[in-house]
């Protein structure tokens, strides 16, 4: 798979792409600065964005502008395994491609937190105003607060709540079970054993054919990316996320297929199945240019270096080193901002709570925001929305 980039970024005024060496990486990041410079002449303060699967830099392209005019130095890297980030070897030269076997240690959460604070050590920065993540990014953001909170001020997580360091396991329902709940292994059986055998979406992240089912759908790859954001949207109608009291598999089997999936079905074939069902509208929040630029970035690099985060998460042995910090607790400023059609705020029961009423020592109740009519993708969908929970979340940290 060739990893070498020609086309250009088609980004909105007022965005530069760039690159910087960081560690054995050679960060591509995109950038949105003040348009004035600050009259005493030091730097604006920084906000990082980090995002999710599957998707890039690119997905904060309607935030990074309206940021920057409010005075920061808004930065947001396509992180380990996606887009023109590349891995480098201990020559500096560009490593393999990524594929299912490479070595996984670089994916584990300490290296993918590690990143970003080589990234904000590269940029000269001592101080980070806000690191903001989304979906998997979420659990990048929630780590580099609660492990550096001398370097991050705040942490805004979205979508996905940060439950903390490991052992925290979903809540249940047995009450002869260990406060930390059933064990995770035990859960994934009984979804093959249920009357529909189903499995959860993680486990077939980590298989080896997930890569390929999804780069080479039947479908084709650009109708996939179409189908996989229109059914964590808002625009689908069979998003009607609430609350689980447990993890059994009952429970998580009310969850749409993208996320508890049938046993023989793949990712393109769960999120084609939701395609066919309401009134597509993709175009209001995800024009065809910005399809285009997620499908041409996918066909040259493929999902595997983003499905060896979800393969890391699924292998305890690569999250060992992050239960140095079981326990430990977030005190900086944080916020948690989501849609009210997202399933990503209640897929793991107990998480949301455990993470306003222990991990996070400092959320506010206002900072708790599910904003209607909005999905999965919250920052591509309501854009407009999430700057201004945004704004009014940094003003009140800086002050």
């Amino acid at each position: 798979m060739s990893t070498t980039v020609n086309e250009q970024i088609l980004l909105p005024p007022n965005i530069l792409s760039n690159t910087i060496r960081v560690n054995n990486l050679n960060v591509h990041y995109l950038q949105a600065s003040p348009p004035v410079a600050n009259s005493d002449s030091t730097r604006p303060p920084l906000v990082i964005l980090l995002h999710g699967f599957p998707e890039l830099a690119y997905s904060w392209r309607k935030v990074m502008v309206p940021l920057s005019e409010a005075g920061y130095n808004v930065v947001v890297p396509d992180q380990r395994g996606y887009g023109r980030t590349t891995m480098l070897d201990p020559s500096g030269s560009l490593a393999e491609p990524i594929h299912f076997n490479s070595d996984l240690a670089p994916f584990r959460m300490f290296n993918l937190m590690t990143d970003i604070v080589l990234f904000v050590n590269a940029l000269g920065y001592q101080s980070v105003a806000a690191v903001v993540g989304h979906d998997f990014g979420s659990t990048v953001a929630g780590y580099c607060a609660l492990i550096r909170p001398d370097l991050f001020s705040s942490v805004v997580m979205i979508s996905a709540p940060f439950p903390g360091a490991p052992p925290f396991q979903p809540a249940s329902d047995d009450k002869n079970s260990s406060p930390a709940g059933p064990a995770v292994s035990l859960i994934l059986k009984q979804l093959t054993e249920l009357d529909q055998p189903r499995k959860h979406y993680t486990m077939y992240f980590s298989t080896a054919s997930a890569n390929t089912d999804m780069l080479q759908s039947p479908q084709g790859l650009r109708t996939f990316l179409s189908d996989y954001f229109y059914a964590k949207s808002a625009d689908w109608p069979g998003n009607t996320p609430h609350r689980l009291s447990s993890a059994s598999a009952s429970n998580l089997a009310t969850l749409p297929y993208y996320y508890i999936m049938l046993l023989e079905h793949t990712m393109p074939i769960a999120v084609r199945n939701a395609a066919s069902e309401g009134t597509r509208s993709l175009k209001e929040w995800l024009s065809d240019e910005d399809l285009s630029f997620y499908v041409s970035e996918y066909s040259r690099t493929g999902f595997q270096g983003g499905l060896n985060w979800y393969r890391c998460m699924t292998d305890v042995k690569w999250t060992t080193d992050m239960q140095a910090f079981t326990g430990k607790r977030v005190t900086v400023p944080a916020m948690f901002l989501s849609g009210s059609k997202d399933w990503g705020v209640y897929q793991i029961p107990g998480a949301l709570e455990r993470m306003m009423d222990y991990v996070c020592q400092n959320m506010d109740k206002d900072d708790i925001v599910l904003l209607p009519d909005a999905g999965h993708w919250v920052q591509q969908e309501q854009s407009e929305a999430v700057v201004s929970h945004l704004l009014r979340f940094l003003a009140k940290v800086r002050k």
